[in-house]
């Protein structure tokens, strides 16, 4: 049976769909988005979806691609984010659709969950990401982790060796967010905890079996039979339960242990979630899971896409390199990695205005969660006049809307940290509903300062120690499908030392 035999009957049949679709408008009097797309076009272009998205978007702000059951809205309109995200939240949220697809990997976790489950993660979690506590203890991490990966570019730079990064900041924000979030000592970066490997790696492939979900209309006949790529999930699940399931187990008897109240069960985030809830150990899980999405991938991310950029406009990585040495004041000549770490404090990170810019910048153009669904609880319009439906799956599409040229203007496509600085030199914010890699409204992600923290003590040790240079300037990595926007591959860098950095 050749390929031909097997589409046609399904082209058919979304042809059919549309036409009953329009037939069907016309006649209620409803306005409906234009029909971008159908699913067979998503699937055809799976491995260039974000880009194939963004090629309607330019076409149209809202549209709709069909499938056999129903039809999806994906949105770039920031009036219709806004809309969904704040004027109406309590008409959008995960809704079943999503729970469902997502519920083998992130369980009844804050991001597949809506009302009271949700309200109550979020409280206890914004409450933990608001004290100084954790704000002192997470930068403190964020140093250690930031000097040892300072060594091995130091390592790497002395001996003239090509390095995967795309690797090593996955491998060290897993390390940061078990550290910050469990209390857990991971060690991914020296690779000493075989277990910790295998868990990264089984989560990261689960992540992607999981997402193409979203596409692949016969996955619950796949799982049923256990065959294809829910045969692959169940087995990397069962990885990442047992590790996750002694992580838990590890983290409770430490605390039914500790005599130290004060200490031990503030510092990191699962401890207050023990507290709450100490005997359903399902629970835990599901909010370590999360909190892993959260705090791994984005910022591993948003790293490898920022070096990148950085390699690919050396003029901007000099710029930013500038502005780290003066901010920490180096006159004299600094040593090593450590030593320069030293130096840097919340008060020199705030001086750094052009470095928040250029890592912004990198969002804009890169966001870690490149389309964000949600489900319409009951007939809606949205502001742009169109009408949506119970049930529909409403999207919108932050990668996509990255690169719209009716909301950045016509270098929407290009690096260009200047477009977040101000008269004096400042970094400005954009509306959230333009900028919607950190969402907005109710459910603006609460680890946003936490983030650029990380992302900035990274940023200003590695750059105000070493210079970057891509190994092949031809190459144009591409991203691998999954929840989060990986690099799909290794990144490949030369290392450099800037002067006055000598051997450790």
């Amino acid at each position: 049976m050749d390929s031909n035999s097997i589409f046609f009957p399904i082209i058919t049949a979304l042809l059919f769909l549309v036409v009953v679709l329009y037939i069907c408008n016309k006649k209620h009097g409803k306005k409906y988005h234009p029909i971008g797309g159908t699913v067979l076009d998503l699937l055809i272009n799976y491995n260039r979806l974000h880009h194939y998205m963004t090629d309607l978007a330019e076409k149209y702000k809202t549209y709709r691609v069909t499938s056999l059951f129903h039809a999806d809205v994906y949105t770039s309109d920031p009036a219709n984010v806004e809309y969904i995200l704040k004027t109406n939240f309590e008409n959008y949220g995960k809704g079943a659709h999503t729970h469902n697809l997502m519920k083998e990997l992130l369980g009844e976790g804050i991001f597949t969950v809506d009302g009271e489950k949700w309200r109550q993660q979020r409280k206890v979690s914004s409450h933990e990401f608001s004290t100084k506590i954790l704000r002192d203890f997470s930068s403190a991490i964020f140093t250690e982790n930031a000097i040892k990966l300072g060594n091995m570019f130091s390592e790497a730079a002395n001996s003239n060796q090509i390095i995967d990064i795309n690797d090593l900041f996955m491998k060290a924000t897993t390390d940061s967010i078990f550290r910050v979030g469990f209390g857990i000592e991971l060690d991914n970066m020296n690779g000493s905890n075989e277990e910790g490997v295998k868990f990264s790696r089984a989560f990261d492939d689960a992540n992607a079996q999981t997402v193409s979900r979203y596409i692949d209309i016969s996955w619950k006949i796949k799982k049923f039979l256990n065959i294809g790529s829910e045969a692959k999930l169940k087995k990397n699940m069962k990885v990442v339960d047992e590790f996750i399931y002694k992580v838990i187990q590890i983290k409770i008897a430490q605390m039914q242990k500790s005599t130290d109240d004060s200490l031990l069960k503030k510092q990191d985030i699962l401890s207050r979630f023990v507290q709450i809830n100490d005997n359903d150990p399902k629970y835990l899980r599901d909010v370590i899971i999360n909190f892993v999405l959260a705090g791994k991938d984005p910022i591993a991310i948003s790293m490898c896409w920022f070096i990148y950029e950085l390699c690919k406009h050396p003029e901007v990585q000099d710029k930013v390199a500038k502005e780290i040495r003066e901010a920490i004041n180096m006159n004299e000549e600094i040593t090593n990695v450590a030593e320069f770490a030293a130096r840097v404090s919340e008060a020199t990170l705030e001086k750094m205005q052009y470095l928040h810019a250029a890592l912004t910048e990198t969002i804009r153009l890169y966001p870690a969660l490149p389309v964000d669904p949600k489900i319409c609880f009951s007939d809606d319009v949205l502001p742009d006049g169109c009408s949506v439906k119970k049930g529909d799956v409403v999207a919108f599409t932050p990668y996509a809307m990255g690169k719209m040229k009716f909301i950045w203007g016509d270098d929407a496509h290009e690096f260009k940290p200047e477009r977040w600085i101000d008269r004096n030199g400042r970094f400005r914010t954009e509306s959230p509903y333009k900028f919607t890699a950190f969402q907005a409204g109710p459910r603006t992600c609460l680890g946003r300062d936490f983030a650029y923290r990380q992302l900035k003590i990274f940023s200003s040790v590695l750059l105000g120690c070493f210079m970057f240079k891509l190994s092949d300037e031809n190459k144009v990595p591409r991203y691998r499908i999954s929840i989060n926007l990986h690099i799909d591959g290794p990144l490949q860098i030369r290392v450099f030392k800037r002067s006055g950095l000598h051997n450790p």
